[in-house]
């Protein structure tokens, strides 16, 4: 299965962002370039994922875009899994059915409902940050109710830092990467402008709680860099 030639992002935001052809398009990109230290994320909740999966048991990535986190799984594994994407994008649905035809897409709105599957793994990669907040801990108990005892959750997410003047800190050190990563200063602008209002990050501490609350054991961060952070929920046997 050939991999896409990956397309450069030049897209210029304008009126509120969405998930469109022209992102979906540039996405892979977009991501390597804008989350800081992109890779050793990537990496890392690839290797988490492949210590609590289960043979036979369903893989699932909430906003699933490209597919990328599930194809990372799917070849560094010969373990008989079930792979499920949930995307809404239209554009992004269509684009991971292509590049990732041995899972299942399903177009569900995570707000409203939440697929019957039995994971022993679930990932949410920069996904809970676009939902509005009064939705995501019903989302995560959702997820603590579809996991297997013993499988985890798998959630990263752009925070807010615990106080202004850290948090004013990392989104400075954090424009300034993408500044160096080739984004001028009308792109970052323009998308800082456009994710206003779509994009609502919560501190470390509220998304930890989110995770507890749910009901999920063992909590604790895997992963930070700058205002971005990853951490891992385990299900009691």
């Amino acid at each position: 299965m050939g991999r896409r030639t990956e397309v450069r992002d030049q897209v210029l935001a304008s009126g509120k962002w969405e998930f469109d052809q022209e992102v979906t398009e540039v996405f892979d990109d977009m991501l390597a370039r804008s989350i800081p230290d992109y890779e050793g994320m990537r990496r890392t909740t690839t290797e988490l994922a492949l210590r609590f999966a289960k043979p036979k048991s369903a893989i699932v990535d909430l906003g699933c875009s490209r597919g990328q986190a599930l194809r990372r799984i799917y070849e560094a594994t010969d373990l008989d899994l079930h792979y499920y994407g949930i995307e809404i994008s239209e554009p992004m649905r269509e684009a991971s059915q292509k590049e990732i035809p041995y899972a299942t897409i399903l177009d569900t709105d995570l707000r409203h409902d939440y697929p019957p599957l039995q994971a022993s793994v679930t990932l949410s990669v920069l996904t809970l940050q676009f939902t509005p907040i009064e939705y995501r801990q019903k989302i995560i108990e959702n997820v603590y109710n579809s996991t297997l005892p013993g499988g985890a959750f798998i959630l990263v997410e752009k925070i807010l830092g615990s106080d202004s003047f850290a948090n004013d800190l990392f989104v400075d050190t954090y424009y300034d990467r993408k500044g160096e990563n080739g984004y001028t200063q009308e792109q970052i602008n323009a998308k800082r402008e456009s994710l206003e209002g779509v994009l609502v990050p919560v501190t470390e501490s509220w998304n930890r709680e989110l995770l507890t609350s749910a009901g999920f054991k063992h909590v604790d961060a895997f992963w930070r860099h700058l205002n971005f952070a990853g951490w891992i929920g385990i299900k009691d046997v």
